[in-house]
């Protein structure tokens, strides 16, 4: 933990939260007494991120539309990209994980080092609070921000803003079923408009399955992707 706290230039007050941004729940469940998991981090450094991300872009950008900010937020917290920030600092070296999620790979799964970064983002704001998780995230955002104006196709994004013409109508996501071991684990999602389902997605992340259902919602309103 100490080298990757020389990495990351960060020191922990509390090291316990660094341990626990890198214990994985395959570990936890190997253990025979109680320990903590990242997931709940995760939960945290997700909002922190994404909070973070906003005020950067809503800065830099003062004359971007609502709409175009989303989009280039949405493609700077795909899985894609926290995954490739948290290669970036060897985070898959350092997270502890249970035998069988070692042996099939877990560490390089993206969803498993994007749920890390995230824990990780987490750890450094509970410690140092948010203007310490901030400097963290910028690192990475102020370089790669450039890298994302156009490639990705925020689905979520596109259907709320049609959806947003009537104020009346009210978009949710809901996971309703996971399946495959803890190594591949998928995620099955419903989009509904109001109540009734207007989309459905997979992925190995609920991020990826709610762009996939969003996708199917356009599609099915001859909405031209």
């Amino acid at each position: 933990m100490k080298n990757l706290q020389k990495i990351i230039n960060y020191n922990f007050k509390n090291p316990a939260l660094l341990k626990e941004a890198l214990t994985h729940s395959s570990y936890a469940n190997e253990q025979p007494q109680e320990t903590p998991y990242n997931e709940r981090m995760e939960f945290l450094g997700d909002a922190v991120f994404s909070l973070v991300s906003a005020q950067f872009l809503y800065e830099k950008y003062p004359d971007m539309p609502e709409g175009r900010l989303s989009k280039i937020r949405s493609s700077l917290v795909c899985t894609q990209s926290l995954s490739s920030f948290a290669k970036e600092i060897g985070l898959n070296n350092y997270l502890k994980m249970g035998k069988g999620e070692t042996a099939m790979g877990g560490a390089s799964r993206p969803s498993v080092l994007e749920d890390a970064f995230e824990a990780l983002i987490a750890a450094i704001y509970l410690d140092g609070g948010i203007d310490e998780a901030k400097k963290f995230i910028l690192h990475f955002l102020e370089r790669e921000v450039e890298n994302h104006h156009s490639n990705f196709r925020d689905y979520k994004s596109l259907l709320q803003e049609i959806i947003q013409q009537n104020p009346d109508e009210k978009l949710s996501y809901a996971v309703v079923g996971t399946s495959g071991p803890d190594h591949d684990k998928r995620f099955e999602v419903e989009l509904r408009l109001n109540s009734n389902i207007i989309g459905k997605g997979e992925g190995t992340s609920k991020k990826n399955a709610e762009q996939q259902a969003a996708k199917q919602a356009l599609e099915l309103m001859g909405v031209q992707l």
